[in-house]
């Protein structure tokens, strides 16, 4: 997964001091395991980061029990409309690239609900445009591992959309 750095969170840290920002605090953690105690925060970020974790049932029930009462979560993810074929699945780089980690929308939606969340909404939707990817180096490795083509590739490209999400810890 992505790692903060020691060095990013002390850039961070810098440039909130140099900002005058007091009401910021960075902390390194895992999603699954938050560094954070229950009830205690406002509101929950994420910017295609939850999709990259095995484990989103975890992120999910993470985030609920760090929210206080009345808290929200606005997360942005990918997510799949069908399911993925198994060899682009099983693509490592797949995986880097913010594709395999995805899981159906409704089955993302449901695990929010299950944790507790409340009005559960997809604010934005947006196809993931395979033509923004499709000469990346990234897209080729993903193309020959799994060993396809570019026409079967990119019909690959209506299974999956960009989601905006929002929902509250009641």
């Amino acid at each position: 997964g992505v790692d903060m750095t020691p060095e990013m969170l002390h850039k961070a840290r810098e440039n909130s001091k140099k900002s005058g920002y007091t009401n910021v605090e960075f902390r390194r953690g895992e999603i699954e395991e938050l560094p954070v105690e229950n009830a205690s925060v406002d509101v929950v970020i994420s910017n295609c980061v939850i999709n990259l974790s095995p484990d989103k049932k975890k992120v999910f029930e993470e985030t609920f029990r760090v929210l206080k009462s009345g808290g929200r979560l606005a997360v942005s993810d990918i997510v799949l409309l069908k399911d993925l074929p198994e060899k682009i699945k099983n693509s490592v780089e797949a995986y880097v690239g913010c594709i395999s980690g995805a899981i159906l929308k409704d089955r993302y939606l449901q695990l929010l609900k299950d944790a507790g969340f409340i009005d559960v909404t997809v604010t934005d939707e947006a196809s993931y445009k395979l033509d923004v990817v499709i000469n990346k180096p990234r897209t080729q490795a993903v193309i020959e591992e799994a060993g396809i083509t570019m026409e079967e590739f990119k019909k690959i490209g209506g299974s999956f959309v960009s989601i905006k999400v929002t929902g509250k810890k009641p």
